[in-house]
């Protein structure tokens, strides 16, 4: 039932063999042979300024530097609270170099969402910029919690000189008003001169605790080695078709701080030489500009992204001759949007999938030649898949029917951290191999391509963002008029998905869905913020008197 056995040779589409074998390295040993090979390429492209591999390699030498001087060891954790900025990529690297683990922390998290995830990972340093908002949630982080370095990048010092100065000068309101002290460090003090303390890294180390709800449950943190990530690198790598890979500029729009970006996007472009033309986050005119100015040949996104490119004015006068291809992750992309797209802008979109436990990328729809619309494509090399029974997981699902999708390859994580009990609900073992269930249901074409046809998980999917019900639940029940809460997500054209809470009151309760939206949207993150609060006199139960959400969507949608 794997994918290579009904997949032979020929029918699959992608450049590089389904059975190659790749090499696990450590992430700063590929950043270090990527840099020895042209240390004058650029790297990054920020808002006017480029910065050359060994330009973004020497500051994340000296932030290592600066980890040691502060008593980082390796196995301690730096937690990124970042949005795509260029020292998100020194700080990134740096942190490994150190032998430290890195934790992405979405720049949406409410204080209590980031405090809690500080706490689960251990995270020690945390490293964020002088935006108003990011800094105040971080400094209350800083305040409360077990965290015990806050480091305070400059927005400005990240700009040309042009535009920092307009920034220092004119928009001092987008500035934060740090408070540096003794646990409150400025990016200059984190970058000291001196030699970096020798620490061997290895590809068998943990690299990267990325959170994810999994298939059930509170957000857990995914154990992500140098392995994993350097591999899925390499594998999204071997299905480009289109030759030198040092003349790829990557359109930089996803956050970096999602493992979509990261394998995709970041990693990606480090182990090939590729450069990134980055934005801090997603603006439709700027990203339009952005492709244009620098001759960006690739755009990995999330469907939300191409749609607003499609409903924004400068769309026609926009010159998107150089993108050879698009690719679409993190949440089903709408069929006619795909078509319009293609049709509207003459660039080839095609559909990926992955998860945060597989590193960022299993399958994708080849960039050239053969794909199938509505699929997620072919798996990329090195991968297999199973079907299993969606009933008994323990067993493989009847041939030619639909299965929950089993994935086994070098890019699957080692497991949650700190959730040994997760591993029997989280794996099965087939034939000796062990596979990650993914709760999404699947087929199987004759040519090898994978359709999603059913999700057995409840995370919602917002443009490319997931969104776990019970944690809006949770804080939804907090508000003293609230008896019961289900969370479901219901469609909505734009971002594939938005949450919506259906509540019952307590006897005597007054309040209504709108101030019951507005109490809750503002105390949770931006991407999990409901369209609205519906009122009902009782939601539907099991027999034994469990709150039904299966029934409660079954009955909406």
């Amino acid at each position: 039932m794997t994918v290579s056995s009904l997949a032979p040779a020929p029918a699959y589409h992608h450049p590089t063999p389904l059975e190659t074998i790749f090499t696990p390295a450590s992430l700063p040993a590929l950043f270090e042979r990527t840099r020895d090979a042209n240390p004058k390429a650029p790297f990054l492209h920020f808002l006017g300024r480029t910065y050359s591999y060994d330009e973004i390699y020497r500051q994340a030498e000296a932030f290592a530097r600066g980890l040691q001087a502060i008593g980082i060891a390796k196995g301690d954790r730096v937690g990124l609270f970042l949005p795509n900025v260029p020292i998100y990529a020194v700080a990134y690297y740096g942190a490994m170099m150190a032998g430290a683990v890195v934790v992405n922390f979405s720049p949406l998290y409410s204080v209590e969402e980031l405090s809690w995830q500080v706490g689960d990972s251990g995270t020690k340093v945390l490293v964020t910029v002088d935006v108003p908002e990011l800094y105040k949630t971080a400094k209350k982080v800083l305040d409360g919690s077990a965290l015990e370095t806050l480091v305070v990048g400059s927005l400005a010092e990240m700009l040309p000189w042009y535009k920092g100065l307009a920034l220092k000068l004119l928009k001092r309101a987008q500035i934060a008003d740090v408070a540096f002290g003794p646990h409150v460090k400025s990016w200059a003090e984190m970058i000291p001169g001196g030699t970096l303390a020798p620490v061997e890294v290895t590809a068998q180390d943990l690299a990267l605790l990325q959170y994810t709800g999994g298939t059930t449950g509170r957000p857990k943190g995914a154990m992500l080695g140098h392995d994993q990530l350097s591999v899925n690198a390499q594998q999204v790598a071997a299905i480009n078709p289109f030759g030198n890979p040092t003349a790829e500029v990557f359109m930089g729009a996803l956050p970096f701080f999602h493992v979509f970006a990261n394998t995709a996007l970041l990693n990606h472009a480090m182990v090939t030489g590729a450069s990134i033309a980055m934005v801090p986050r997603f603006e439709t005119k700027q990203v339009l500009e952005t492709i244009q100015r620098y001759r960006c040949t690739g755009f990995p996104g999330v469907p939300t992204m191409f749609q607003a490119i499609l409903d924004h004015p400068d769309l026609p006068k926009t010159d998107l001759s150089t993108l050879k291809v698009c690719i679409s992750g993190g949440a089903p992309m709408p069929g006619p949007v795909h078509v319009r797209f293609e049709e509207t802008t003459g660039v080839r979109l095609v559909e990926g999938y992955g998860l945060t436990e597989s590193s960022g990328v299993v399958s994708a729809n080849p960039y050239d030649g053969t794909r199938k619309r509505g699929t997620i494509g072919q798996l990329v090399p090195g991968t297999q898949v199973v079907l299993l029974d969606k009933e008994d997981a323990s067993k493989l699902a009847p041939e030619g029917e639909p299965g929950e999708l089993a994935v086994h390859g070098p890019q699957v994580m080692r497991g949650y951290w700190n959730r040994p009990e997760t591993d029997a609900d989280s794996f099965v073992e087939i034939d000796g191999k062990r596979y990650l269930r993914t709760g999404d249901v699947a087929r199987i074409d004759e040519d090898g391509f994978l359709e999603i046809v059913d999700r057995i998980k409840d995370m919602i999917a917002v443009g490319g963002f997931k969104v776990f019900p019970s944690v809006v639940e949770d804080v939804i029940l907090e508000n003293p008029a609230v008896k019961e809460a289900l969370v479901i997500g219901v469609p909505e054209e734009y971002r594939g998905e938005v949450p919506r809470a259906y509540v019952t009151l307590h006897d005597g309760a007054t309040a209504t869905g709108e101030e019951l939206a507005s109490w809750l949207n503002a105390r949770i993150g931006k991407h999990e913020r409901v369209d609205m609060v519906v009122v009902r006199e009782s939601l539907p139960k099991t027999m034994i008197g469990k709150l039904d959400r299966k029934t409660l969507r079954a009955e909406v949608l």
